[in-house]
């Protein structure tokens, strides 16, 4: 499988910088006016004063005529402010010729606004990591819409009072197409009908649906919830082991033999504790990560589960993946943290929920969800399934001890009609979160 990512990995091969102007500072209003200077080594400085809600940027024009795709790229470090992703924002706008707007390069979806021409909406370049000296780097890829000209590149310092941010190394260059980043997914839906079983005998049941969904070269394999239980005790207690363990050594093994990360529920013990939990385990057959169920519904209240308290996000080869449990679906908060720490995929074990909720999850924090149910198919409640970041189903399990897989696309992003990139727009414009409301802080993607 090694080999089959190896396409993956985003090579940039650059054709040579753009014509550009020079810097110029601005501000929506005068009144919201904030300072702007060139540091020694030529980076970009904005600074306010200490009046709340002051607003200014830099901004030069690049000529894009005649290029396909663009990269653009640069370095930030702030001082003093509350949430760099809202308040030191990057934005290109795109334009013709004549500074007219153009068209978008993406295609919205059909199924809402069928052949509808959308005009090219700004792009929010990310948020990628932190360098040794503390500097952020704020880079993406972008096709150039149709008929543009000219890309506009705002520097932003916005609602951060006595703040200030530096911008270094600011460039946006003709670059190759990317590549795409291709991952399979695949769920079981099992009904684990009867009882009587025991633990080891329930873990066998999925033996069959793993090597199923492998022989598809399926990467990643979604599991139901709470399987070491479902026929075998209600006593949540009696089967709760250690992360790892018996049931996590077992599916390691099955995740090393097929080459592929498997997503498993169970019930962990630490101590006097036990947990609700989602465990991910890779193709080395190691524990990458888990995830312990925040949001508990009563029943599991009462029988002794504690809840969790974290979001946790894991790198895999493909991409960066969270979880969720079940009655976490019916709380928006949930799957947002997970998005806002930057998991593209959530990977969803659920006993039963409304569907409805899965599709919230994926439309409002822009990701992929794959749900694993035991809810009878033929009912109008939760599925099995995958989902898109639109919040549709790209496909459903229709019978019993079945196994479904779907191919998607991790680097093409979904435009939405008026907004555009609206994934990359979150990240820029949700609302501050638990933990941003300190100097300094910032989201981690």
């Amino acid at each position: 499988m090694t080999a089959r990512y190896a396409f993956c990995l985003v090579l940039f091969f650059v054709l040579g910088p753009l014509e550009a102007s020079e810097w110029v500072l601005k501000s929506p209003r005068p009144e919201l006016a904030i300072k702007g200077s060139l540091g020694a080594d030529g980076e970009l400085i904005l600074q306010s004063d200490s009046r709340e809600g002051l607003n200014g940027f830099w901004e030069k024009r690049f000529s894009v005529e005649g290029a396909q795709w663009v990269r653009f790229q640069a370095w930030r470090k702030a001082a003093n402010v509350f949430s760099e992703r809202r308040s030191c924002v990057v934005r290109i706008e795109w334009e013709g010729e004549q500074g007219e707007p153009v068209e978008s390069p993406r295609r919205v979806n059909p199924a809402y606004f069928g052949s509808e021409v959308t005009r090219a909406r700004p792009d929010f370049p990310r948020d990628k990591g932190r360098d040794k000296a503390g500097r952020v780097e704020v880079s993406d890829v972008y096709p150039v819409p149709k008929g543009a000209t000219t890309a506009i590149v705002q520097l932003h310092l916005r609602w951060a009072p006595s703040a200030s941010v530096s911008w270094h190394q600011v460039s946006l260059e003709e670059v190759e197409a990317p590549s795409p980043r291709r991952v399979k997914l695949a769920a079981v839906h099992t009904r684990l009908a009867g009882g009587g079983r025991s633990v080891a005998e329930n873990r066998e049941i999925f033996r069959p649906f793993i090597e199923e969904a492998a022989k598809a070269s399926a990467d990643l394999i979604v599991l139901p919830e709470l399987l070491t239980c479902k026929g075998v005790t209600q006593d949540y207690a009696s089967v709760a082991e250690p992360i790892p363990g018996p049931t996590t050594d077992y599916f390691a093994a099955l995740s090393k033999e097929h080459d592929c990360y498997l997503v498993v529920g169970m019930v962990e013990r630490e101590k006097h504790l036990i947990y609700n939990v989602a465990v991910l385990l890779g193709p080395e057959g190691e524990v990458v990560g888990k995830y312990r169920k925040v949001t508990l519904p009563r029943e599991e209240i009462a029988r002794g589960i504690s809840p969790g308290n974290e979001y946790p996000v894991f790198q895999t080869r493909f991409g960066q993946v969270g979880m969720m449990i079940c009655y976490d679906v019916f709380f928006p908060e949930v799957a947002r943290e997970l998005a806002m720490n930057g998991a593209e995929i959530i990977a969803l074990p659920i006993w039963g929920g409304n569907p409805r909720l899965a599709g919230a999850r994926c439309a409002e924090n822009g990701v992929f969800l794959i749900s694993s149910t035991y809810t009878d198919h033929s009912s109008d409640w939760m599925k099995t399934a995958i989902w898109n970041r639109e919040g549709d189903r790209l496909v459903t399990a229709d019978h019993w001890e079945s196994v479904i897989v779907e191919e998607v696309d991790l680097n093409k992003p979904t435009y939405w009609h008026g907004l555009g990139d609206f994934q990359s727009r979150i990240r820029r414009e949700a609302p501050l979160r638990r933990g941003e409301l300190r100097i300094g802080a910032s989201a981690k993607f």
